[in-house]
């Protein structure tokens, strides 16, 4: 599909509907945190968008028109059904009034059975931000009488990836095993060259190579290659015990 700019009401509601959501803060936050996720979901049939809320502009290699090219490549690897980008500012991401109606506009059109976003609790400013206004959004999306677009809908689940700006490793409340699709989430990331290959000039691969050891360390936990980590706060159900690793 092709990367959306600003508005998803374009599409019928039955087009633009998706089963999974995640929303980033820029333009690679996704791929980075969940590219192994999002790559299983899509060979599962699930129907997969991204809300990216900045362009992630000004960087000291990057544009506005070097990252929709780099996001469109991404796009098309993953497979996306959707994906658009709500142009907030970089850099002054807040949980506005404004910012928090155009989220929940996306919720009530899209109608996503689980959202994804930033985890709470980062050294960057705007996962910060973009994990408090996906809460907020998720909550004003079930409203009625108001402006909003569509119909009512309140996202059933919301889980928190780890795309951080700190040397940590959080406790996960889950990790899915992405061994399988590693290699694939690394051709991925390797699209937004601007941001983690170029601007490497020391070693160009020492980005891929943090995202790499993250998952080996996640995937170690759950005796597994790869592993990407997801937060809850609330609780988490399984139907069965059968799947469990």
């Amino acid at each position: 599909m092709s990367v959306q700019k600003n508005s998803p009401s374009s599409q019928s509601a039955t087009d633009s509907q998706v089963d999974y959501l995640v929303v980033a803060s820029h333009p690679d936050d996704a791929e980075i945190g969940l590219g192994g996720t999002i790559l299983r979901l899509k060979e599962k049939g699930y129907r997969v968008g991204v809300v990216d809320l900045t362009n992630g502009e000004p960087t000291p290699l990057g544009s506005p028109e070097i990252r929709a090219r780099e996001t469109a490549e991404a796009t098309a690897k993953l497979g996306l059904d959707q994906r658009i980008n709500l142009g907030l500012p970089n850099r002054s991401l807040e949980n506005s009034l404004e910012a928090r109606s155009r989220l929940a506009g996306v919720f009530r059109l899209w109608r996503p059975k689980v959202v994804f976003t930033h985890h709470w609790e980062d050294a960057h400013p705007d996962h910060v931000a973009a994990s408090a206004l996906t809460d907020a959004a998720r909550f004003w999306a079930k409203l009625s009488k108001t402006d909003l677009p569509g119909d009512p809908w309140y996202p059933p689940r919301l889980l928190y990836y780890f795309s951080l700006h700190q040397r940590t490793l959080p406790k996960a409340d889950l990790v899915l095993d992405i061994s399988d699709q590693f290699v694939r989430k690394l051709e991925v990331l390797r699209c937004y060259h601007s941001q983690l290959i170029q601007g490497s000039t020391a070693n160009p691969t020492l980005p891929l190579e943090d995202v790499e050891t993250r998952a080996k360390a996640y995937g170690w936990t759950i005796q597994r290659k790869y592993g990407e980590p997801l937060a809850s706060r609330e609780g988490l159900g399984l139907a069965s015990l059968d799947h469990l690793i």
